[in-house]
C-alpha cells in the first residue's frame, strides 16, 4: 500500500488562524500541519479536511481516484466541503466491513470516545490502522485483541495522537498489535505539542515518528524510522525541584504497557504536604500502571519484567544513608562511608546489569548554596557521586530545566 498524509494535525491545524502564542510562532515550514487526512493507493481518503484536492496536488497526487472516503470523528464548526467528482463522506458503523473494488478491504472499529477506528487492509495483505484524535481501541489491553478488531499478530502500520493518548499506543502494545517492526505514525498533533526537535524525541522515545504534510510512504518500506527495539534501554532524568523531571520520565514510558514505578519516599504519617505530592504522582500516571513503594532496588532490577520508572534516586540515597548512620560523623568515619559505598556499588552493577527497561529520576546537586552543615555537604556529595555513577552506566542521560529535557547523553 502507498499512504500519502496530506494533513498529520490536529483538527483545527497547526498554527492556528490568529493564534500568537509560542507553539503556533514556532510551527514553520515542515512544522505546520493542516487537520489529518489519509490517502491510501489513491483511491481511499481517510478523513476530509479543508482543501484536500489543493492538498492532494502540493503532494504530487490527485484525488480523482477516489472511491471511497471515510470519515473517523465528529466535526465542529461548518459543515464540510466535498470538492466535486468526490463520493459522499461517510462513517462506516462499527464492526462493519466494506469491501472495495480496488480489492482492499475496510473494518470499523469501536473506540473509547467518539469516533470510529479503521482496519484497511491492502490487496496483498498489509494491514494499516487508523485512530482518530484522542481515541484509543475499545477492549485493548492486557493481553487481549480488543472488541472489534482482527487477530493475526502485529499491524504494519498505526496512525494514531501519540502526542495526546499515548496510553492508546501502550494499549496496542500489550495486545499484540504494535510490535517491533510496525511503523508507528503520529498524526492529529494540535496545539497541546510542542512543535520542532522536542516533538521528534519525545515521539522517539515512545517508539513513534511524525512526518511532515504530502509525505507519502509504501507500507513495509524502509524509512530508517524509530525502531523501537533501539529506544535507550536506560535513562537517567536530572533535574532541580520542579523542573518537570518525573513528568519527562513519566513520558518516556506512557506509551508502554505494565510500567512499574518504584516510589522510593513512601509514605509519611502526618505530613499532609507530602501526601499532596504523593496523590499529584498518582494521579498524573496511568492506571495500567503497578506502583511498588521500596527502596529495594537491587532485586527489582535483576528480575524480568516490564520496564521500571524509579523515582527518586536522591530519596533511595536519603533512606540509604539512614540506614548506614551516615549523618553520625564518627560512625561515618569508622565504616559508614564504606557501607554506603558498597549499597551504592550493588545498585550501579544491579542498573548495568538488568534487561528490563529502565528510566530513572535524581535531583541534580551543587548549583545553588553550599549547605551549612557537614551533612548537609556530605549528602550533597554523595548524591553527586550515585548520579555520575549510575549516569554512566546509562545510554540516555537528559537534564531538565523549566519543564524541558536537554540531553546530555
Amino acid at each position: 500500500m502507498e499512504l500519502t498524509l496530506l494533513g498529520t494535525g490536529g483538527p483545527a491545524g497547526l498554527p492556528r488562524s490568529g493564534c500568537p502564542c509560542a507553539r503556533c510562532a514556532a510551527a514553520t515550514g515542515h512544522e505546520a500541519r493542516a487537520a489529518t487526512a489519509l490517502l491510501v493507493d489513491s483511491t481511499l481518503l481517510l478523513d476530509l479536511t479543508p482543501g484536500p484536492a489543493f492538498a492532494a496536488a502540493r503532494a504530487g497526487q490527485s484525488l480523482s481516484g477516489v472511491r471511497q472516503v471515510l470519515l473517523s470523528h465528529p466535526h465542529d464548526g461548518p459543515a464540510l466541503e466535498v470538492p466535486a467528482g468526490l463520493p459522499a463522506p461517510v462513517r462506516v458503523p462499527d464492526r462493519q466491513e466494506l469491501a472495495l473494488i480496488s480489492g482492499h478491504r475496510v473494518r470499523a472499529l469501536a473506540l473509547d470516545s467518539p469516533g470510529t477506528g479503521y482496519l484497511v487492509t491492502g490487496p496483498d495483505g498489509e494491514r494499516l490502522l487508523y485512530l482518530p484524535p484522542g481515541a484509543a481501541l475499545a477492549g485493548t489491553g492486557s493481553g487481549t485483541a480488543g472488541s472489534g478488531t482482527a487477530p493475526g499478530g502485529p499491524y504494519d502500520v498505526v496512525l494514531l495522537d501519540v502526542a495526546g493518548r499515548p496510553d492508546a499506543l501502550a494499549r496496542l502494545r500489550d495486545a499484540g498489535l504494535v510490535g517491533a517492526a510496525t511503523d508507528v505514525l503520529a498524526v492529529h498533533l494540535g496545539h497541546e505539542v510542542t512543535p520542532g526537535p522536542e516533538l521528534h524525541r519525545q515521539l522517539a522515545a515512545a517508539g513513534a515518528r511524525a512526518v511532515p504534510d504530502g509525505t507519502t510512504l509504501t507500507v513495509g518500506e524502509f524509512h530508517g524510522g524509530v525502531d523501537v527495539s533501539q529506544i535507550p534501554r536506560r535513562t537517567l532524568v536530572l533535574g532541580g525541584a520542579r523542573s518537570g523531571k518525573s513528568v519527562e520520565a513519566e513520558r518516556r514510558l506512557a506509551a508502554f504497557p505494565g510500567v512499574v514505578y518504584v516510589a522510593t519516599g513512601g509514605t509519611r504519617e502526618g505530613d499532609p504536604e507530602w501526601a499532596a505530592r504523593v496523590t499529584e504522582h498518582r494521579e498524573r500516571r496511568p492506571a495500567s500502571w503497578r506502583t511498588e513503594e521500596t527502596c529495594d532496588l537491587v532485586p527489582l532490577l535483576e528480575q524480568d519484567g516490564p520496564p521500571l520508572l524509579i523515582d527518586c534516586l536522591a530519596l533511595w540515597l536519603t533512606h540509604t544513608m539512614d540506614a548506614v548512620q551516615a549523618w553520625d560523623d564518627e560512625r561515618w568515619e569508622r565504616g559508614g562511608a564504606e557501607e554506603l559505598a558498597a549499597r551504592v556499588r550493588e545498585l550501579v552493577a544491579a542498573v548495568r546489569g538488568t534487561s528490563r527497561r529502565l528510566v530513572a529520576v535524581s535531583n541534580e546537586v551543587g548549583s545553588g548554596v553550599v549547605p551549612a552543615t557537614p551533612a548537609g555537604r556530605r549528602f550533597r556529595d554523595e548524591l553527586g557521586r550515585l548520579n555520575a555513577r549510575f549516569a554512566a552506566q546509562c545510554e540516555h542521560v537528559l537534564l531538565t530545566v523549566a519543564g524541558v529535557g536537554v540531553p546530555l547523553r
